[in-house]
């Protein structure tokens, strides 16, 4: 209780603050980003302004109109979905091939691998992420599994697996995780991050025409909140490639989906104010990850940067930053950060003061480049 009545005390004392100066102020705004445009438009006919659900839409539109075998399928799929990403589609493509499945993930990823293994494309809804762990025995050890443990006779290559993932603004603990780590351990799957409207498509494409099982971690804030031209044809962005999305020669900073927009805002911060050249570079594709354009860059700069919303234990920073210590240890001028969520549960309150924003990173760039 004294803990309770010191901490009213602390805020009714700013709230007094705040009447007598317009400094302090209470306002919580959802996005902790600053949204930075993909430049890398495929040069192939037309283009619309749409955001990121509606690339994802337009993905699985092309999917199941040039592919007759595609199922898509998951909780409330058939009305468009929670966050509206098949709106649509069961119209236009039939009860038989957009369906709602009842609320079981073990369910919906178990009758995915059924469905491709019978020679279907099969994309299957997770509707969070949070939520797809009943369905990890199935996707870790049958999906993942299934060519190698046949010696090759059958397979599931033609599984999608789509989740929305990642910070909202008011997910808290069961709407706000991102579980990229744990699928990370698994060979046999790919799992792919986008961070715009441009990448969703063309990587969902690429991850539904793939001969392997696919995970697709949407962060679900860009859903609505980034926009950006994207080409009406359908077009595929190749897997397992990064892209170097702002060139530096002092610091690399590397992140996936929404995070790479705060790394973004922290290499202009760090050029306005110190005069600091970062490269930042969008990892894309987790499983398996971009080595050489990691490695490359590093090697260049000789500081390294990692930055994502999971928790820091075990996160995919930790892979990423043994891999770089091993193969890039002769051109490091500082050991490797990470700058990441931290070891608790995703709070709602305390969400601004858990997720890994453009003030903790530019302090990390700083001492990294004081080392």
């Amino acid at each position: 209780m004294t803990c309770v009545r010191s901490a009213l005390r602390l805020l009714k004392s700013a709230r007094d603050s705040s009447a007598i100066s317009p400094l302090l102020t209470f306002k919580r705004t959802v996005a902790h980003f600053k949204y930075f445009e993909d430049a890398s438009i495929p040069k192939n006919g037309e283009t619309a302004r749409i955001n990121m659900f509606q690339a994802i839409t337009e993905a699985m539109d092309h999917s199941m109109e040039s592919d007759p075998t595609a199922l898509l399928f998951g909780e409330d799929v058939a009305f468009g979905g929670v966050f509206r990403c098949s709106v649509g589609l069961q119209k236009k493509f039939g009860p038989e091939r957009v369906f709602n499945t009842p609320l079981c993930e073990q369910g919906i990823a178990g009758f995915a691998i059924g469905a491709a293994v019978a020679g279907s494309t099969a994309i299957a809804e997770i509707q969070f992420a949070d939520y797809i762990f009943p369905a990890f025995d199935q996707i870790v050890n049958e999906a993942a599994k299934y060519r190698y443990r046949s010696g090759g006779q059958f397979e599931c290559g033609k599984l999608t697996i789509r989740t929305p993932c990642g910070a909202v603004g008011h997910g808290a603990l069961y709407h706000s995780q991102s579980p990229e780590a744990y699928f990370a351990h698994t060979p046999g799957i790919k799992v792919v991050v986008p961070r715009g409207p441009l990448k969703a498509k063309g990587l969902l494409l690429s991850c539904i025409r793939d001969k392997d099982p696919c995970i697709f971690l949407e962060p679900k804030i860009l859903y609505r909140g980034a926009v950006e031209e994207v080409p009406k044809d359908a077009y595929e962005i190749p897997l397992s490639q990064a892209e170097i999305v702002v060139p530096g020669d002092q610091v690399t900073m590397i992140g996936w989906g929404t995070q790479v927009h705060v790394l973004c805002e922290v290499a202009e911060m760090a050029k306005e104010k110190h005069n600091i050249s970062c490269e930042v570079i969008d990892l894309c594709t987790i499983l398996p990850w971009d080595e050489d354009t990691v490695y490359k860059s590093v090697s260049k700069t000789g500081r390294a940067l990692i930055s994502h919303e999971a928790p820091l234990t075990c996160g995919f920073g930790s892979e990423l930053a043994a891999s770089i210590q091993e193969n890039c240890f002769l051109s490091l001028e500082a050991p490797v950060s990470r700058v990441t969520g931290f070891d608790t549960p995703f709070p709602h309150i305390f969400e601004p003061f858990y997720l890994p924003d453009k003030h903790r990173c530019l302090d990390a760039v700083l001492k990294l480049v004081e080392y």
